[in-house]
């Protein structure tokens, strides 16, 4: 296949070692790294062919234990960018490795938009709609056939989106990187990354209060009100910065997360919100 015909045979192999390794992208979740923890794992084949180095290997395991989230199906792509990236550092003393975390973080939003539409809200539905339909008739394959039509399109996907996102990467990134378009790119992947980030704040930062203010039995001020006016979404907005000012402080994240949820009860038991 035209995917495979330019890739050695170590190349091949690590991509097949990848793909393999990408199953388990979720096994470990937090909510610092998501699937951060798996992504490294997947990459490790690359990380051990490219780098010779114990402090380059060191540093490529770093990088790739960084925040990432997308769909499944479409995750191999994103590795397979990654790795052909992971190469172009260790053969070339300029390359800028932050590149490499800019690009992940600008394609893990839209693929995630792409593969959560496509492969949960519609081949799932399509594919459950039709085992229901088999199970009804009394069909005892209705699951297996569930499971096949759901599961070999996504594997499909996997495992060519792999060769596909190092073939491209391999193909393309040199020829971007010596006229000056990586760091372009770089930048504004870094732009949509913040984007990404600032509509996961909002979107996931939740706080209304209930809080207001009475005389003579009739409501004088509801606080939600002045807040929204002044700007939707201001606290949102204030935790978050207080979030990421105390990560700068070193603050240990396990005791954020607790502190917020505290403070929630606590808020909550005052009947602030």
């Amino acid at each position: 296949m035209k995917l495979t015909q330019n890739l050695s045979k170590d190349e091949k192999k690590m991509i097949r070692k990848m793909f393999w390794r990408s199953a388990t992208m979720y096994i470990s979740v937090n909510p610092i790294t998501m699937g951060g923890g798996g992504f490294c794992y997947s990459m490790i084949p690359f990380i051990h062919h490219f780098y010779k180095n114990k402090e380059d290997r060191k540093l490529a395991l770093e990088r790739h234990t960084a925040y990432f989230s997308t769909t499944i199906p479409f995750a191999s792509f994103v590795m397979g960018i990654a790795g052909s990236m992971e190469k172009e550092n260790s053969e070339k003393p300029n390359f800028d490795p932050k590149s490499i975390n800019a690009i992940k973080l600008s394609l893990m939003g839209p693929l995630a938009g792409i593969g959560d539409s496509l492969f949960w809200g519609v081949w799932r539905v399509v594919c459950a709609g039709l085992a229901i339909g088999l199970a009804n008739a009394g069909n005892f394959l209705a699951p297996l056939i569930f499971l096949l039509a759901f599961n070999i399109p996504n594997y499909l996907i996997r495992y060519y989106g792999a060769f596909l996102g190092y073939s491209l990467g391999s193909k393309y990134i040199e020829k971007m990187y010596s006229e000056g378009i990586i760091a372009v790119l770089t930048k504004a992947a870094s732009i949509l990354g913040l984007i990404m980030v600032g509509a996961m704040a909002v979107q996931m930062v939740k706080f209304k209060t209930v809080l207001a203010f009475h005389m003579h039995g009739k409501e004088i001020m509801n606080v939600q009100n002045v807040l929204d006016s002044i700007f939707v979404g201001i606290i949102p907005l204030l935790i978050t910065f207080l979030c990421f000012y105390l990560l700068k402080k070193k603050v240990n994240v396990i005791a954020i997360i607790f502190g917020i949820m505290v403070l929630g009860v606590l808020l909550s038991v005052l009947g602030i919100v």
